[in-house]
């Protein structure tokens, strides 16, 4: 995501919009708390679409790739408070806690959480430092808040616990699977190994060993062809798919389409 404002360095954030924006790839390195203040957030990922307004919140599991939308809506502007819950402040908290996870979470990994006033009263605690961020803070108030959040949320949902605790490291998933479904995101190769649970050296071999190509050329041509395919099956025209697409800008889409098929998308019929 676009960074917002910071509230407390690196944990807390806010963010403030009063046109709508898309925002085509956020990567969540870490499960992140969402509070819906107004306008209309709108998240679509791989195996899941959410969309928030108002006072909803969401818990956004760690090492995704979101498409994202930040909306405005009539009468209102398009506010956010972010919580980033990092492992480390959660690793603080399971031992302190004594919490213990044997089994590696499988479960939904955006939950939508019910409202409450403890909740409630926890982002209304927050919006006196967004309100004077002038203020010199210290860190150690920042992770106090999301020691807050998290206990907040434990008592709300008991069944988090596995999604806030579970440190395993990704493991190798389906190389292939994962590829077709995320072909379109705009991110670094080293994100892509990452979220497969590889690192890059062994993400390259598998690869051409699926593939049979390197990852950069077979995700340029991937992109190419799906071009292809909405332009003739669809009828979309290049300035609205490019960005969908995972191209930076549509001269260096119109570009590479031509240097694949022989013309540019705009004569392509």
């Amino acid at each position: 995501m676009t960074n917002p404002t910071e509230v407390f360095p690196g944990v807390i954030f806010y963010s403030y919009l009063s046109t709508m924006r898309k925002e085509k790839v956020g990567f969540f390195e870490h499960n992140t708390l969402v509070l819906q203040v107004s306008g209309q957030f709108t998240m679509e990922t791989a195996a899941q679409k959410v969309s928030m307004r108002r006072g909803n919140m969401l818990l956004i599991r760690k090492n995704q790739l979101g498409e994202i939308k930040k909306m405005p809506l009539e009468g209102e502007d398009y506010q956010t408070i972010v919580i980033c819950l990092k492992d480390e402040i959660l690793r603080m908290i399971a031992l302190e806690e004594k919490i213990e996870v044997q089994q590696k979470y499988t479960g939904v990994l955006n939950v939508l959480v019910p409202g409450n006033d403890f909740l409630a009263g926890f982002f209304e605690s927050v919006i006196p430092y967004i309100h004077h961020p002038e203020e010199k803070i210290t860190n150690a108030i920042g992770v106090l808040k999301v020691k807050e959040a998290v206990y907040l949320l434990l008592n709300a949902m008991p069944e988090l616990k596995q999604f806030l605790f579970d440190f395993s490291e990704p493991h190798k998933i389906d190389l292939e699977k994962f590829m077709n479904s995320n072909f379109h995101f705009n991110v670094p190769v080293e994100k892509f190994a990452q979220l497969t649970g590889r690192s890059l050296a062994g993400f390259k071999r598998d690869f051409q060993k699926v593939f049979g190509m390197s990852p950069r050329h077979w995700l340029q041509n991937k992109r190419l062809q799906e071009a292809r395919h909405l332009i003739e099956k669809k009828n979309s025209k290049p300035s609205a798919i490019y960005l969908d697409l995972g191209f930076e800008s549509l001269s260096h889409f119109s570009h590479s389409f031509k240097r694949k098929f022989g013309k540019a998308p705009t004569e392509w019929v």
